[in-house]
């Protein structure tokens, strides 16, 4: 690889253990990559041949996991070797029991990208949707690895299509195959001499579809909203709280469950502190008589996904951050999303917006407004019905991309 990338990779792992000693993240990161490959070389079964599946974040795991369990469900003898670059994935997913090994994936510089590859000898590799990793990418090819990325999508604005992405242009060109999500996609990369594109769609929706399927029973939260107006508040930071506060607090006939993305002291106190209405943690709900609060708030992980089922409607929390969250978990369960402004790289939630099953914010007054078209129950159940469908619609590009990859 070009010497000025691969001074952008050490520069950036020097950066990580700097600031490590104060960011919990990095620390994590930091710690992890010490034993990566000493415990890549205790697990991987010498004499095996591993489907290497790489994704960023918790995030991208999601959409790569029903293409896992697929593999798993038609070849139950296959080997599975998970990894992640960011510790919030692999932190929680460490233990993922469909994975046979689940690790970190060291920093794209020649040495390490040989060692790792010695020691797994994949016999084929998935990166999922944004990993673009120049020197793996490079090795992968020239040891003959057929390599793919799914659920891909491309942009005008990115680096691949810009007069000096020439080194990032190559990177594609080792792709045996892209699995894309949109026609925009394969037409920005015919562009540039990539052909070996086929448009699929977005293994999330099989995902989501597949959580709604088989949704777990919580009956707190359907004794909570039953024969009530409820909102599931799914993932917000205090930017999106700040919203949707004063509105929760002023409209009786409205109640809440709020699943926020940071779970701790400070914000569960910010949280119960600004809410005016009878309010409950969810870790001290057992036992009580749930439909006397309006409020509960959910202090663990693991059940958004479920939740959404027992709402009316949602908001989705990160559009006043770095870009909103998982929109078709809630969707899915046919009921209309709001979600703040930072939407645009997200093309389910244009195409949500487009149809009428989902709406954007910017401001406090835009909620109310809103709020208020969604209160009435025939507008809000016909938007509800609009996302549900675009969720169906867009199902089975899982069984399109294994149709096509010969394992």
């Amino acid at each position: 690889m070009n010497l000025i990338y691969n001074l952008g990779i050490y520069l950036y792992k020097q950066a990580v253990k700097l600031v490590s000693a104060r960011n919990p993240k990095a620390k994590l990161m930091v710690e992890g990559h010490k034993t990566l490959f000493s415990d890549l070389e205790s697990k991987i079964e010498k004499g095996e041949k591993y489907i290497w599946i790489h994704s960023s974040s918790l995030g991208e795991f999601e959409q790569g996991r029903p293409i896992i369990e697929k593999i798993k469900k038609t070849n139950p003898k296959e080997k599975i070797l998970l990894t992640f670059f960011s510790p919030s994935g692999y932190t929680v997913r460490k233990d993922y029991p469909l994975a046979d090994v689940v690790s970190y994936l060291p920093f794209d510089l020649p040495g390490n990208v040989s060692r790792f590859l010695d020691i797994v000898n994949p016999k084929m590799a998935i990166f999922i949707k944004y990993e673009f990793w120049g020197n793996f990418l490079n090795e992968l090819h020239k040891r003959a690895i057929p390599t793919y990325i799914v659920s891909a999508i491309f942009r005008e604005n990115q680096i691949f299509f810009k007069p000096y992405g020439s080194i990032f242009r190559g990177m594609l060109k080792n792709y045996e195959h892209l699995f894309v999500q949109d026609e925009t996609s394969k037409k920005l990369l015919a562009k540039i001499g990539v052909e070996n594109v086929s448009v699929v769609g977005d293994t999330r929706f099989d995902r989501v579809a597949e959580i709604a399927s088989q949704v777990k029973e919580l009956p707190i939260f359907e004794a909570f909203s039953k024969d009530s107006y409820t909102m599931i508040i799914g993932s917000s930071w205090q930017a999106d709280e700040d919203i949707y506060m004063d509105y929760f607090n002023s409209h009786p006939e409205l109640k809440l469950i709020i699943a926020p993305h940071e779970i701790n002291d400070a914000h569960m106190q910010y949280l119960m502190s600004n809410i005016k209405r009878p309010v409950l943690l969810y870790s001290q709900a057992e036992g009580k008589n749930v439909s006397e609060y309006d409020c509960i708030i959910v202090d663990c992980f693991g059940l958004l996904s479920s939740i959404y089922r027992y709402g009316n409607l949602a908001y989705i929390g990160g559009g006043f951050g770095s870009g909103i969250h998982n929109v078709p978990e809630a969707a899915v369960y046919g009921i209309p999303v709001i979600f703040g402004p930072n939407f645009k790289k997200f093309k389910e939630a244009k195409n949500l917006i487009a149809c009428g099953g989902a709406f954007t914010i910017s401001s406090k007054e835009e909620f109310e407004n809103v709020m208020q078209n969604l209160s009435d129950k025939e507008t809000r159940e016909k938007a509800g019905a609009v996302a549900g469908e675009y969720i169906n619609c867009n199902t089975g590009a899982t069984l399109k991309i294994l149709e096509r990859i010969s394992l």
